[in-house]
């Protein structure tokens, strides 16, 4: 037992010095033209600061007092201070990282013997990420702007702040309504359209929207046309926007065989065929928009705010709307409304729609019944998203997502006739 014991704590010291040597490495080596002796902490002064921490920690466990971590601690900040004072009257320079840096080794060395030492070490290597970042840091500081700090600040309140207060329950008479999961969604699509800014601030017009398209429509593509739309009226690129906002199409399609592949794969004999063939339209369109007519919007685009709050007000208020109605239909008329309800769903929330028809597709009828129900579905998503893209885009916007989508659903829907009709 006492092996044991002197095996653990010799490895806790060994990881409150491999903490310090971690963050020494990077002090030292930001600071290595500087000549000896002209610093206050180094490469060996980080390291034993870790262990310093780490025996201070020791002896409070030992004799079961917080006494004499407390006093270690503040003897060894007010000294490094005391030091780092001089050095800066010296250089005639302002900078508190490294005070802070040897509190941080300290700290993170009583952890390593007074709590878990994996998260000690975890927190050690995130520290000198960071203080390796400081020119990233100070770079992307630099070039934030006023609108995209209050639109993360807005992101972060509406997730940390108001989702934990909404209940995660129904409250309407037909359980349609989740508070919590309607705001969910307005967070989610909020998301979606600040990752599409910062993907085209960093990759540039047509490779960030190509990646916002596909990155954000695996999690929702109507969430991805709001966005598109409301930029391509705010002066962007309608052929970009577009070209993203089909590319968002082609991602849903591929999403919901992909569930129904996994729920109910007896069902993919009769759906993938078409839905693969209005993916192919929507794929097409969209990739032939993003290097065509997108490149020529290179220059000078305007990508607008990474998102507005109003605009997901009044969606979220529609989309609250449809799920009532949804819910009384579903509640009244049951399974033999399964079409009208994955209508109604569809124009929302596919994958809701998806799901409940794949659920009740246990017999050869109702696996018949329940596939037209999943591609109509697909149809009336499409439909609400051309909906969307005319009340939310420009008048190009619109014309040029409306003729591809109509494109798709034709091509869909004729090769679905000549499969299960003739």
């Amino acid at each position: 037992m006492e092996g044991d014991l002197t095996n653990t704590l010799l490895f806790r010291f060994l990881t409150a010095l491999a903490i310090g040597l971690l963050i020494g490495i990077e002090r030292g080596w930001r600071e290595r033209d500087a000549p000896s002796g002209s610093r206050t902490a180094g490469v060996r002064t980080y390291t034993l600061s870790g262990l310093i921490g780490a025996v201070a920690a020791e002896i409070t466990r030992v004799l079961a007092s917080p006494w004499p971590l407390s006093l270690s601690m503040l003897t060894f900040v007010a000294v490094f201070a005391w030091f780092k004072m001089r050095e800066i009257e010296h250089d005639r320079e302002f900078s508190v990282t490294g005070v802070l840096a040897a509190f941080v080794v300290f700290s993170l060395g009583a952890l390593s013997v007074l709590g878990d030492p994996t998260s000690a070490a975890a927190g050690g290597v995130a520290t000198a990420g960071v203080l390796a970042a400081r020119e990233q840091l100070h770079g992307w500081l630099a070039r934030l702007t006023w609108k995209e700090l209050r639109s993360a600040l807005l992101l972060l309140a509406m997730t940390v702040v108001v989702l934990p207060m909404l209940p995660d329950r129904t409250v309407d008479p037909w359980s349609s309504i989740n508070p919590r999961e309607i705001w969910l969604f307005m967070i989610m699509t909020a998301a979606v359209s600040y990752g599409g800014y910062i993907a085209v601030r960093l990759a540039g017009p047509s490779l960030g929207v190509l990646v916002g398209g596909l990155v954000g429509s695996v999690v929702s593509s109507t969430a991805v046309t709001i966005t598109f739309a409301r930029r391509a009226k705010e002066g962007g690129s309608a052929y970009l926007f577009a070209g993203g906002a089909l590319i968002g199409g082609m991602v849903s399609i591929v999403r919901v065989l992909t569930i129904v592949s996994l729920v109910a794969p007896q069902l993919i004999a009769v759906i993938a065929v078409p839905a693969l063939t209005a993916a192919a339209v929507f794929g097409t369109g969209g990739l032939v928009l993003l290097y065509t007519k997108g490149e020529q919007a290179d220059g000078g685009l305007d990508i607008g705010n990474p998102f507005d709050l109003t605009p997901l007000v009044l969606f979220v208020s529609a989309y609250s709307a449809i799920a009532l109605l949804n819910g009384w239909f579903s509640r009244s008329f049951g399974a033999s409304a399964l079409l009208l309800t994955s209508s109604i769903s569809g124009l929302f929330d596919v994958d809701v729609a998806v799901l409940s028809a794949a659920r009740l597709a246990t017999t050869p009828v109702a696996a018949d019944v329940a596939a037209r129900a999943i591609l109509l579905a697909l149809a009336m998503n499409a439909v609400s998203r051309a909906a969307i893209a005319v009340a939310a885009g420009s008048a190009r916007f619109s014309i040029i997502y409306g003729t591809v989508t109509a494109a798709a659903a034709l091509a869909g829907g004729t090769s679905w006739f000549f499969g299960c009709c003739i």
